[in-house]
């Protein structure tokens, strides 16, 4: 575990991507090999599920400790993150405790099913045997709260490096169902793992922003332009009779949408097609928020089928008959992926519009008016660019509407983690409704440092009241907040959901008084 610790200290501790980098090899360069394929498990999102509850794991502290519980709330208020304040409180190890990070991984899964004071002498002997850095890692692994702030594209640049694969096959191999303990790490960087079952996705072809002007991209006639669509991208696989939905972000969905897997069931051959899942009805796309409601569902029922029908809209065909496409050119993908459906012409799966146009300025009508099909914008696809594993710059463009904005004022802040623990930087914004506020959106970014800074001055000086870690705060700030899309949605008391809420900017020019009225933005939706 101390290996690991060091780890999570050097990555916590900087934000530039090289020395990020060179952490994880000198990582990988000690730890042994069952810790390794743990690490890849826990920083691609395949941790353990949280198998101790935490309000106990507080309990356990403050019998230890003999803190007042009021002190408790105000340090817990203070840090902002349960675990770090439990590390921070509990007494210095009387002892040292010197596991691998696989065996203390083993340990937290089998808490499955122990009952519960199993479990309290397993944590309190834990505590007892690890230092802060040690415990922190620990709480959070055992809280199912573990994050970390480095992305994909940085973890597979350090296995990249590392083992001096080809990052494409390291993001397919990554992918997929496999479980610690029955995959070594070898597998895993040698792509030996790359297709244990039927289920194995691609990694994702991904689009940059366009940063160009139109002009610069070329001919017209060597661009491929569709729309793009704001619902769930996913790969639908179909390989000896079985069939897979997974998600962008690597979730097996198959039975959340189960008329696109009895329409692929019925289809002949084997396939994995690259496509938009979304809710239409009476040939419109219905807007995210009712796409939605059909997630993470324990069951579905009939009504809910009926409501919000589901569509595959499709881009790409990835593999047919085992066979990889994925360096075929586009076009050539295209014209195999339009004999595919038209031979099959399958009802709740259609090949995505290419969109007709003669010169580049055509586009810039047709981008604005996207809006009003519930589309974000436009895609551009270099006809001859093969499927690549991530984004690459050049191929794939996405252009999208510019985002809605609104006016709103701070009302509650809650401190960050990590860096920044000691500053507020989590935000809910309220707009007005007749006299009163109600809460429309939460936000975490936008602002620089500086901001930062003076945000949480204002929120030190101006808490009305305390709610755990969240302040309530005077009504005064006001923000500029931009988002994707809004729709209609009963979880919200503002009665409206924002897609994609961020900040674009401290509107120090203007009061509370000149917030957006909830009714007026409501006129938003489509």
């Amino acid at each position: 575990m101390k290996h690991f610790a060091d780890l999570i200290n050097a990555l916590e501790t900087t934000n530039k991507t090289n020395a990020k980098i060179d952490a994880i090899i000198d990582y990988l360069e000690r730890a042994p090999d069952e810790d390794k394929v743990w690490f890849i498990a826990l920083f691609t999102g395949k941790r353990p599920k949280r198998n101790v509850n935490t309000n106990y794991m507080k309990e356990w502290a403050l019998e230890i400790t003999q803190l007042p519980f009021w002190l408790f709330q105000e340090s817990y208020s203070s840090v902002g993150d349960l675990g770090e304040t439990l590390s921070l409180i509990l007494p210095p190890p009387a002892e040292k405790i010197d596991h691998t990070l696989s065996q203390w991984m083993l340990d937290i899964v089998h808490l499955k099913d122990k009952p519960e004071a199993e479990k309290k002498e397993f944590v309190l002997k834990s505590w007892n045997g690890l230092d802060y850095t040690e415990r922190l890692i620990f709480n959070k692994l055992l809280g199912g709260s573990f994050r970390i702030g480095v992305s994909d594209k940085t973890l597979i640049n350090a296995l990249t490096k590392f083992s001096s694969q080809e990052s494409s096959t390291l993001m397919h191999s990554l992918m997929g169902k496999w479980v610690p303990g029955e995959v070594s790490f070898q597998e895993l960087i040698s792509a030996e793992n790359v297709n244990p079952d039927n289920s194995k996705p691609y990694p994702f072809c991904l689009a940059y922003p366009l940063e160009k002007e139109l002009e610069e991209l070329g001919d017209p006639e060597d661009w491929q332009i569709e729309y793009k669509w704001d619902g769930i991208r996913g790969q639908i696989i179909k390989r000896n009779d079985e069939v897979f939905i997974w998600s962008r972000g690597e979730e097996l969905v198959t039975d959340q949408f189960p008329e696109i897997k009895k329409t692929v069931q019925a289809m002949k051959g084997n396939f994995v097609l690259d496509g938009e899942i979304l809710a239409v009805k009476d040939f419109n796309v219905l807007n995210f928020n009712e796409l939605q409601k059909r997630l993470n569902r324990k069951t579905l029922t009939k009504k809910m089928l009926t409501a919000i029908p589901i569509e595959v809209f499709v881009y790409d065909l990835l593999e047919l008959e085992g066979t990889d496409l994925r360096e075929k050119y586009l076009a050539g993908r295209r014209a195999m992926l339009e004999e595919l459906l038209l031979n099959e012409t399958p009802e709740n799966i259609r090949i995505s519009k290419v969109i007709n146009f003669e010169k580049w300025e055509d586009l810039n009508r047709i981008r604005e008016e996207s809006r009003e099909i519930n589309s974000e914008g436009l895609m551009l696809k270099q006809k001859n660019s093969p499927y690549h594993a991530g984004r690459k710059k050049g191929d794939w463009w996405k252009w999208k509407v510019s985002p809605l904005t609104i006016d709103a004022v701070l009302i509650y802040a809650q401190k960050g983690s990590g860096r920044r623990s000691a500053y507020y930087t989590d935000y809910t914004f309220a707009v007005k409704n007749g006299e009163a506020l109600v809460t429309i959106a939460k936000a975490y970014s936008g602002l620089t440092d500086k901001e930062i800074m003076e945000v949480s001055k204002f929120v030190n000086k101006n808490a009305i009241e305390k709610f755990g870690p969240v302040r309530t705060v005077k009504a005064e700030l006001v923000f500029e907040i931009a988002f994707e899309g809004i729709g209609f949605s009963s979880r919200h008391k503002s009665g409206v959901a924002l897609r994609f809420p961020r900040i674009v900017r401290w509107r120090k020019d203007k009061t509370v008084d000149e917030i957006d009225e909830l009714e007026e933005i409501k006129k938003l939706i489509q």
